[in-house]
């Protein structure tokens, strides 16, 4: 889930080298962290959150097909 986190996130940026994906496998789910540039943060959250909520419905269908539960945090 990661790696698509991270696809998305570069295609989204202006600094693609700045983009980070930590994944943290927990007992019930997978956090996955995603860490941008603070001049793309805006670009990755869009306005009021709608692409940030965008990521989160890809992940999680993504997620439903391997019956795991992925949760998105933009830090």
């Amino acid at each position: 889930m990661g790696d698509l986190v991270e696809v998305i996130a570069k295609a989204l940026v202006d600094f693609p080298d700045q983009v980070s994906v930590n994944e943290v496998e927990g007992n019930q789910s997978t956090i996955v962290e995603l860490k941008v540039a603070p001049e793309d943060m805006g670009k990755v959250i869009g306005k009021q959150g709608r692409i940030a909520k965008a990521i989160r419905t890809v992940v999680k269908s993504a997620a439903t097909k391997e019956n795991k539960r992925v949760i998105v945090e933009i830090i």
